[in-house]
């Protein structure tokens, strides 16, 4: 059912509830006031039967029936045209869920279009219902109502945000690998909320250079500017939370390399430690080895060995053991391998 709700309000007051679009057209020539259609994802059909009776510009028509636009506000005559691109947070995956809404308002209309869940546009209905004084005031209540709606529900993701932020900043000290990923993330949700939150600004202010031209009710106007107040807080806050990923990513950064050079440290020092101890090896190895290459040499049981015969052979072959030695063993400490 793409009709959600659908009624005729006069003198802040429903006065018919329409089952059909067409009705709705008869009733609201016959009471007279104002309709307040609302739509989720409408047919084609329902769509050029609006703009048909409303007149409703075929650009704004266009846009509405392709969906994923910008937030934006739009005027075409006497109608404005206005995209809202509503957030909700899911605590459960601790996600942001971004979707969107399209108002028209004329003179005798207001129309909601939601291509999502939400926002709660019952609520909105609900409250205007309760406060005709205000649902007096015409189709720019509606608006007002929506757009208030829409930043309010803005405050719960704000808070989301701020806690996963904070959640990341437990995480980078603590060496969870998946922290880079959670960043990078949690940045591109933030610029979406900064996409969607943003451009509400210049859309009030924009609104607020045709009060006087449109004849806005002054409440409404103080109204308005209050929601206003309520978007460039959120704005800020987005800004900061960008600026604090930022950070975060630097530290992050900053805290990789400086483990990596503590590895690399570790690495060297280990390295190192090898290294001398296989100095330390060949040293001795080599000084082993002079010795025992005399040994081997006057060990060998040839016929005719001159030195065998003489009387200093044995202590020559020995000093010459213990010279090579010694010789070995300074060099080798002089150069540190000792």
């Amino acid at each position: 059912m793409t009709v959600i709700d659908n009624a005729i309000y006069r003198d802040g007051t429903r006065v018919a509830t329409p089952a059909t679009l067409d009705e709705t057209f008869e009733l609201r020539a016959e009471h007279g006031g104002f309709a307040w259609i609302g739509l989720y994802r409408p047919t084609d059909a329902e769509l050029d039967a609006l703009a048909a009776e409303f007149g409703l510009h075929e650009l704004a028509v266009e846009d509405t029936r392709k969906g994923h636009q910008r937030a934006k506000l739009e005027r075409y005559g006497d109608t404005l045209f206005v995209v809202l691109r509503p957030a909700r947070y899911l605590d459960e995956v601790e996600q942001v869920e971004f979707g969107e809404l399209h108002v028209f308002i004329g003179p005798d209309f207001a129309i909601t279009i939601r291509h999502a869940e939400s926002p709660n546009l019952a609520r909105v209905r609900h409250r205007l219902e309760s406060s005709p004084e205000l649902l007096a005031k015409g189709p720019e209540a509606v608006l007002y109502a929506v757009l208030d709606e829409v930043v309010d529900e803005y405050a719960p993701v704000d808070s989301g945000l701020e806690n996963d932020i904070d959640e990341i900043e437990e995480q980078l000290f603590s060496g969870d690998p998946v922290v880079t990923r959670r960043i990078y993330d949690l940045a591109s949700e933030v610029m979406e909320f900064q996409r969607a939150t943003r451009p509400l600004v210049g859309m009030f202010d924009a609104l607020e250079r045709g009060f006087e031209k449109y004849a806005i009710d002054l409440e409404l106007q103080r109204y308005l500017r209050d929601v206003k107040d309520h978007v460039i807080r959120i704005v800020e806050r987005g800004d900061t939370f960008r600026q604090l990923l930022q950070n975060a990513l630097q530290v992050h950064s900053t805290l990789v390399a400086q483990r990596q050079n503590e590895e690399t440290k570790v690495l060297s020092e280990a390295a190192v430690a090898q290294s001398e101890q296989a100095k330390k090896v060949s040293s001795w190895a080599a000084i082993i080895f002079a010795p025992t290459l005399v040994a081997g040499i006057y060990g060998m049981n040839f016929t005719h060995m001159p030195e065998l015969d003489k009387p200093w052979g044995y202590p020559f072959a020995v000093a010459l053991m213990l010279a090579f030695a010694g010789v070995l063993y300074g060099l080798f400490k002089r150069k540190g391998w000792l």
